[in-house]
């Protein structure tokens, strides 16, 4: 089938997760059962497929370092369960326009030096995927990428909550020019997202109403320093909110309820740590009470997703299939452009696979050699 070229934005603390778990997982058998991946072989691509040939950031602890090295620099923080050998991929200064807020300035030196060319870097190294793993709140920035990216002639996975694969104008232009894309906010393995999600479909399923509801996550890496500037989180709040919501056959008051990140803890690292509690009414104006508490390491949580992503695209590369994915972003991402419920969003993935899965070519039928019977 051959490799599938990725190009990274960003290699923070979900890139790091991402290049790891690819390279752990680059033995593993076709029939093996991966905790986060839907198939190790995805419609005739194999997690060691993956092939990262470019990687961009602004960090001065990044730039110029190998990409193996650069996942491991401060400020990341996560968790480290594989020890990646030397890539050949430098990392390259990016542009920074937004994607550097009042916080993370504190932490984060800028790379000297003009940004790179980055159009010539996607079409040079063959990109085939671009990921956008900018901070939270990079609206100019991704954009800017944005433009970047289509001039390039590459598919998009993007995992911020900045709206494009969602919208309907960036959607078509990626379509206009015969490209894919899947969008947006990535949705993690078992994250706070997705918990929230499935007890809100449960309430709907078992007949209580929801009346009131929030979701209050916080964490130790730089995503949620980054966060700490409020004016940041708009997208953030309207993207989680959205993804909770749209399993509700009727609309909640907004003062009924919050979802969002609230506080950043230094010494969790890349922990995060989610309350949920939901308020609602059972037979007889019954009030009943549910509250969860979830810990996860979160950027290892949403990896495994992204490499079904990737490969996905990759999918609708090899297809001629443009635009928004509807069932991939549906299942992968917080704010697809249509919502379903998780399990139809599943079905629709697993669909869009096993139709569009790349075929091995027939074997050549050998000519029939017919012997020439023995003379009577």
């Amino acid at each position: 089938m051959g490799k599938i070229n990725v190009a990274i934005i960003g290699v923070g603390n979900c890139a790091s997760s991402l290049v790891q778990g690819v390279y752990y997982y680059r033995n593993a058998k076709d029939g093996d059962d991966i905790p986060g991946l839907m198939h190790v072989n995805l419609g005739g691509y194999h997690i060691s497929d993956v092939n990262f040939v470019a990687a961009i950031d602004i960090d001065k602890n990044k730039v110029g370092k190998d990409l193996s090295e650069a996942i491991y620099a401060l400020p990341n923080n996560t968790y480290k369960f594989c020890d990646v050998p030397t890539s050949g991929v430098k990392v390259v200064r990016g542009m920074t326009h937004d994607g550097l807020g009042k916080y993370l300035s504190q932490v984060i030196q800028k790379a000297p030096g003009p940004t790179a060319d980055i159009v010539k870097i996607l079409k040079d190294a063959k990109v085939d995927v671009v990921l956008n793993y900018l901070p939270v709140g990079s609206e100019s920035a991704t954009k800017w990428y944005v433009e970047q990216i289509l001039n390039a002639g590459c598919a998009m996975v993007n995992c911020i909550p900045v709206f494009i694969g969602s919208r309907k104008d960036w959607s078509d232009r990626f379509a206009a020019k015969g490209l894919p894309i899947i969008g947006d906010d990535i949705k993690s393995q078992v994250g706070a997202t997705i918990v929230h999600r499935v007890l809100t479909k449960l309430f709907v399923d078992r007949g209580v109403k929801l009346e009131k509801t929030y979701q209050l996550n916080f964490g130790g890496n730089t995503d949620f320093l980054n966060m700490l500037e409020r004016e940041r989180l708009e997208s953030k709040k309207i993207s989680k909110t959205g993804a909770v919501t749209s399993q509700l056959p009727y609309k909640m008051s907004p003062d009924d309820i919050h979802v969002g990140p609230s506080d950043y803890v230094p010494f969790l690292l890349d922990r995060k740590f989610c309350h949920i509690r939901m308020e609602g009414r059972t037979f007889g104006d019954v009030p009943l009470l549910v509250e969860a508490k979830l810990e996860v390491w979160d950027s290892p949580n949403s990896a495994g997703v992204v490499i079904d992503a990737i490969r996905c695209c990759k999918l609708a590369l090899d297809n001629g299939i443009k635009g928004e994915l509807i069932g991939p972003s549906s299942y992968f991402m917080k704010t697809p452009m249509t919502q379903f419920s998780d399990e139809e969003a599943h079905r629709l993935t697993q669909e869009f696979i096993t139709v569009n899965a790349q075929k091995s070519p027939p074997a050549e039928k050998k000519a029939r050699v017919v012997k020439p019977k023995a003379p009577k």
